[in-house]
């Protein structure tokens, strides 16, 4: 069997402390992505879900430092390449959408020259070549009238534009993995739809492997293979979609599914999990969802969960889920 496009071990990302010490923002995340595979990244802002994705694309801003653990990307090790090397690796290899086009785009340049330069960065081909392919590119993911809109600045694109813009940059070089952060955040629900139509054909057309990191679990439920759910830099469980969108174990995973919005229950107060991720500084000893958790034990509040195996397909970190499952 060949190897995962990706394999996370043991992750740890942190920041400096206000006492000299350090704060672990990822805290041990292991993470495996076949060839073709959309896994689902999940979880409330402040989960560190876009730290991971950071992490892996070596783009964790300074005074940030990863590790220990481990990131193999299409048979390399991430962390020990080096800097000029892995400047090659991103488009290459694996390709980030951003959570807003608006701020990930030059303002000054014109959309199509910022793809232009992407291509000439990685590939020896002259600019009019790279513009050629810049305008298929932005035919193929839906741009309207595209060999104009090579020449159209930022500002002047529609919020869905932008982002089919950066899915082109991000797919120009047809990338292995494709990590998207909220590729849907502050767009309509029509274009929501178009842009999520758009990965999946793109997927299936070249294989590509996607992350995709998001806190909208309607989302999930139209694109995803597997998911992870990550709270207070931890994952907490992971299963294929259908069984965790089916029979979820962990109490937080519980509580997000219970929190959308259903034509069932039209009319009715949402279901809420009360309290807020806790800051890096304030993680609980113990499971760090202990101090929201409806069903918490006081073991939970000493000693860390997991992992347990709930089935072939499905693991997770929660001593009552282990004890009720017979885990």
């Amino acid at each position: 069997m060949s190897e995962p496009v990706l394999t996370v071990e043991g992750l740890v990302t942190s920041f400096p402390g206000g006492d000299g010490g350090r704060l672990t923002v990822v805290d041990g995340v292991d993470l495996a992505l076949e060839e073709g595979e959309v896994l689902a990244l999940v979880g409330e802002s402040g989960c560190g879900k876009s730290m991971t994705a950071f992490s892996i694309m070596r783009l964790v801003p300074k005074p940030g430092r990863i590790g220990p653990g481990s990131i193999r990307l299409c048979g390399r090790d991430v962390l020990s390449l080096p800097v000029t090397e892995m400047r090659s690796v991103r488009g290459s290899d694996v390709a980030m959408i951003f959570q807003e086009p608006m701020t990930s785009l030059n303002p000054v340049q014109t959309v199509g020259s910022q793809v232009v330069e992407a291509i000439r960065l990685h590939e020896r081909v002259s600019v009019g070549d790279a513009r050629r392919r810049t305008a298929e590119l932005f035919e193929r993911v839906g741009i309207p009238d595209p060999s104009a809109r090579l020449d159209a600045y930022p500002h002047e694109l529609s919020g869905g534009l932008k982002q089919r813009v950066m899915i082109a940059m991000a797919l120009s070089l047809r990338p292995r993995l494709l990590i998207a952060d909220e590729p849907t955040t502050a767009l309509d629900v029509t274009i929501q739809a178009q842009i999520l139509e758009l990965m999946r054909e793109l997927q299936r057309e070249l294989g590509t492997a996607i992350l995709l990191i998001t806190h909208d679990l309607g989302v999930v439920n139209e694109l995803s293979d597997r998911i992870a759910v990550m709270y207070a830099g931890r994952i907490v469980e992971e299963a294929t979609r259908k069984t965790l969108l089916s029979a979820p174990r962990h109490p937080y995973t519980q509580g997000l599914l219970r929190s959308i919005p259903s034509l069932a229950r039209a009319g009715e107060r949402l279901a809420e999990i009360e309290g807020v991720v806790p800051a890096a500084s304030e993680w609980p000893a113990g499971c760090r969802f202990s101090t929201r958790c409806p069903v918490v034990e006081d073991r939970c509040r000493s000693e860390s969960p997991g992992p347990f195996a709930f089935a072939p397909d499905h693991r997770g970190f929660c001593h009552v889920a282990a004890r009720e499952a017979g885990s």
